[in-house]
């Protein structure tokens, strides 16, 4: 009964607007019934009203606007994970991207499925309007140029190249990814994903389906991607281009790429893992143009600068940095080094692998394979006459002891672990098995990090944070506060963020926490001691960066879950 009345009231709507008659609507309900064709679907059918027509109804039957031909933008904003097969597939369009609200076009504003695919395809509100589907099409098309991607335009004509990439021939595989079109295909992610300015490039094989997916900002998000049969013919093209062995899959290899686009040098360090459905592949970019920035470009408070300053030019000891792996430790430490960096210091690396080269510093680059680990190279460094030491990761007892012997006999030795917090690298080392009063005797200072979300500074509008968010950032006062949120457009893809920004937590290693370091006391009380003594805590200085529109309180909680 309900769908009747609404089929009426259409009809109603059309015989006011003297579209047609009231008999000719009866006739078209009749239809209707029979066929099970919508009363508008069977109007047209029957030649009483134009397709146009219908859907104008329709849009002031549901309170939508009606967008036509020339009123659609061209070329369409361009919307994440929203590809152009979808948007035919469904006859949708976006029209704009505004302050976290995607306005689409459809043909079929009734249909229960697109609205509620769209919000969870882009994260957006969605607001509908109405166009004619010969419309919609012509938008995409222009926006697309024709009728297919760049990507879409490579793989037309292509041949099978084989399933899952387990029984080709070795040869047949080296001629497959030779072929121009392969190329052109690893080519293209690779440029997108520069140019992108995405970190990592993940291509995974599944069951029926090749996925492509881009970490930008240290967010996953999905790409178009080849189709499955050319997994085979990708994965050899991309293992060749990293010197890996191409007739190995069924063990784990890593390799590296060296590219130059555009004039930037790019380094990809490439790892696959064997799946059941073939080879998965990541690809870590390393774009030496960005690996590299000033401390003073990181995100640190002016004061917490001066502190961390400080403790980079003492004269020996241990400084380090800790975070989960992508939290930008490495990017610190080289900015650490070129502020200390001068002709009366020798300054040595010891890093896997060396991801920026110093202009003035000696940089070994770790060869397990060899025997040339950190442990070896840091044993031969000492007796190079070093000021300053640098390695890259603390990763067993043997590497932290000869850091402390470097430490104790009058070096700065530079590292990094992979802790929560700052006070956490004590009881990481204590776990290792290094003494306590090596730990409280080397140790000068502990930085923690993550790396948060930018807010994207074109779309900035204000906001009102949420009271459940409040609590449990576990930030008093808080409530009231004037905040700032991305609204999302163009540029940032509509997620509202455009880059990244650093959040810190300094821990210099004071007199009173040496004592409950050589008491081996629990974490927890170093931390108590460490924001006693004025430790500015990660969550602190992110809601300090929440106050000034540098980012979200969800972005904090998002880094900072298990430092609860």
């Amino acid at each position: 009964m309900v769908i009747a009345a609404l089929l009426r009231r259409l009809g109603e709507i059309m015989v006011h607007e003297r579209l047609t008659t009231p008999e000719v609507v009866d006739q078209a309900l009749a239809r209707a019934k029979t066929t099970g064709e919508r009363v508008g679907e069977a109007l047209v059918a029957m030649g009483a009203v134009q397709t146009e027509d219908v859907l104008r109804a329709l849009a002031r039957q549901q309170n939508l606007a009606y967008m036509s031909r020339d009123e659609l933008p061209s070329p369409l904003p361009i919307v994440k994970n929203l590809s152009p097969k979808y948007l035919r597939q469904y006859t949708v369009c976006p029209v704009s991207v505004e302050n976290g609200l995607l306005t689409v076009a459809t043909a079929d504003p009734l249909s229960p499925v697109v609205a509620d695919d769209l919000r969870q395809f882009t994260g957006l509100a969605v607001k509908l309007v109405v166009s004619s589907p010969e419309a919609i099409v012509e938008a995409i098309d222009r926006t697309y140029d024709g009728a297919a991607s760049p990507l879409q335009r490579i793989v037309q004509g292509m041949e099978d190249e084989g399933g899952d990439g387990g029984d080709e021939d070795v040869n047949h595989l080296r001629d497959m990814a030779f072929e121009a079109p392969v190329v052109r295909v690893v080519n293209l992610l690779i440029e997108n994903a520069i140019d992108a300015e995405a970190s990592d490039i993940h291509v995974e094989p599944f069951e029926d389906t090749l996925r492509v997916r881009y970490r930008i900002d240290g967010i996953l998000f999905d790409q178009e991607a080849p189709p499955r049969r050319l997994q085979a013919a990708v994965t050899s093209r991309i293992k060749l281009m990293a010197e890996m062995n191409i007739a190995e899959r069924r063990l784990p290899q890593d390799g590296r790429i060296r590219v130059t686009l555009r004039g930037r040098r790019v380094d990809i360090r490439v790892s696959t893992i064997p799946t059941v459905h073939g080879e998965s592949i990541v690809m870590r970019l390393l774009d030496r143009a960005s690996v590299f920035l000033a401390l003073e470009k990181l995100g640190f408070a002016p004061q917490m600068l001066q502190h961390f300053e400080a403790l980079i030019k003492r004269p020996h000891g241990i400084v380090l940095v800790t975070g989960p792996t992508g939290s930008g430790k490495t990017t610190t430490l080289y900015g650490a080094l070129d502020k200390i960096n001068s002709s009366d210091l020798k300054i040595i690396t010891v890093e896997d692998p060396v991801e920026y080269q110093l202009k003035g510093v000696n940089q070994i680059h770790v060869k397990p394979k060899i025997g040339l680990t950190f442990a070896t190279g840091l044993r031969h460094i000492v007796r190079q006459d070093p000021d300053v030491i640098l390695i890259g990761e603390i990763r067993d007892l043997e590497t932290a002891e000869i850091a402390i012997q470097a430490a104790l006999t009058g070096h700065l030795v530079f590292s990094t672990l992979h802790t929560n917090d700052a006070p956490g690298a004590i009881t990481r080392l204590q776990d290792m098995g290094v003494e306590a009063y090596l730990v409280a005797s080397v140790l000068e200072g502990v930085l923690a990090q993550r790396l948060v979300r930018r807010i994207c500074q074109a779309c900035l509008t204000p906001d009102t944070p949420n009271a459940a968010d409040l609590e449990a950032l576990g930030i008093e006062g808080a409530a009231g506060t004037k905040l700032w949120r991305g609204g999302g457009c163009a540029g940032c893809r509509g997620t509202g963020y455009r880059g990244r920004t650093g959040i810190y937590e300094l821990f210099p290693i004071t007199e009173d926490a040496r004592s409950l370091i050589l008491r081996r006391a629990p974490n927890r009380d170093i931390r108590r001691q460490a924001i006693d003594d004025g430790m500015v805590t990660l969550r602190l200085d992110g809601w300090r960066k929440a106050c000034e529109g540098v980012t979200t309180v969800e972005e904090l909680l998002r880094v900072t879950q298990e430092d609860a």
